[in-house]
C-alpha cells in the first residue's frame, strides 16, 4: 500500500462530499494537491467544504446534484470533458441506508430508491466518467461498499442487495479494464461515525466508532498513481485489499 499520494495537477470527483467519509475524503484529496468535484445534494455542506479546501491551498468545484437525477449525471461527465479533457480520481461515496426491516415489510418505492442510489446512479456514474477515466495516464476509482454485501445479515436485504451489485459492477468494470491505466477497487469502511450508522444503530455508543476523517485517511492511498492493485476489497479495518473467491 503506497504512502500518501502526491496528487499535484490531478482531477477527483467525489459523490456524497458534503459529509461523513466523502467530506474528509475530498478535503484529504485536495491537501494532496488534487482539484475537487465536490458533488451532493446539501449546498450549506458543500460550501463548508470549500472553505475547508480553501483554507488549505486547495480547489474546489462544487457541484450541487441529487443522485437520482440520471441525466444531471451524464451532463457532469460532459462538464468535466469540457473543462479538463480527463478525469484522474473517481470516488463513488454517496449511497442510503434505506430500511432496516425484514424483507417483506420492505415497501417497494424504499426498495426501489435504495436501488436507484446506490446502484443505478453508480453505473450512471461510471458510464458517464469512463471515457475520461482512461483519458488520465493513471486513473483511480474507489466505489465504496460495505460488510453488508458479504454478511447479508437479517433485516438488511435492500442495503446488503445494492453493495453487492455494486462490488460485481467494480469487479467487471477492474476486468474490463485490466490491460489499462486505470485502477478500479470497492472499499469496505468498517462501522464510522456517521449520520447512516446512527440510523442503522440507534442505540450504539458513537464514541466506540471510528471517526470518518479516520477512514478517510486510510482510503486516501487508493488515488495514488502508483497503486496496482485493481478489482479488491480494500477493507479499512484490517489495512489491507481482500481477494474475491469464489464458494469451495
Amino acid at each position: 500500500m503506497p504512502a500518501m499520494p502526491d496528487l499535484a495537477g490531478r482531477i477527483a470527483l467525489v459523490t456524497g462530499a458534503s459529509r461523513g467519509i466523502g467530506y474528509f475524503l475530498a478535503k484529504g484529496l485536495a491537501a494532496a494537491g488534487a482539484h475537487v468535484i465536490a458533488v451532493a445534494r446539501t449546498v450549506g455542506g458543500l460550501e463548508e467544504l470549500d472553505d475547508e479546501i480553501k483554507a488549505l491551498g486547495g480547489e474546489a468545484t462544487l457541484v450541487p446534484l441529487d443522485l437520482a437525477d440520471m441525466a444531471g449525471i451524464d451532463r457532469l461527465g460532459g462538464a468535466i470533458h469540457e473543462r479538463w479533457g480527463k478525469l484522474d480520481i473517481m470516488v463513488a461515496n454517496a449511497g442510503i441506508l434505506g430500511v432496516i426491516s425484514p424483507i417483506g415489510h420492505v415497501e417497494a418505492r424504499v426498495f426501489e430508491k435504495v436501488m436507484e442510489i446506490n446502484v443505478i446512479s453508480v453505473w450512471r456514474l461510471i458510464r458517464s466518467v469512463d471515457p475520461l477515466l482512461r483519458a488520465s495516464d493513471a486513473g483511480r476509482a474507489i466505489v465504496m461498499s460495505s460488510g453488508a454485501a458479504h454478511s447479508a445479515r437479517a433485516f438488511w436485504g435492500p442495503y446488503a442487495a445494492s453493495k453487492a451489485a455494486v462490488e460485481a459492477l467494480v469487479r467487471s468494470w477492474a476486468d474490463e479494464t485490466k490491460n489499462m491505466p486505470l485502477r478500479v477497487n470497492a472499499v469496505n469502511p468498517g462501522a464510522t461515525r456517521t449520520a447512516m450508522r446512527a440510523q442503522a444503530m440507534p442505540g450504539e455508543d458513537p464514541a466506540t466508532l471510528p471517526h470518518p476523517s479516520e477512514v478517510a485517511e486510510k482510503i486516501l492511498p487508493l488515488a495514488s498513481p502508483d497503486l496496482q492493485e485493481t478489482g479488491l476489497i480494500f477493507d479499512v479495518r484490517r489495512g489491507r485489499f481482500l481477494r474475491y473467491r469464489l464458494p469451495e
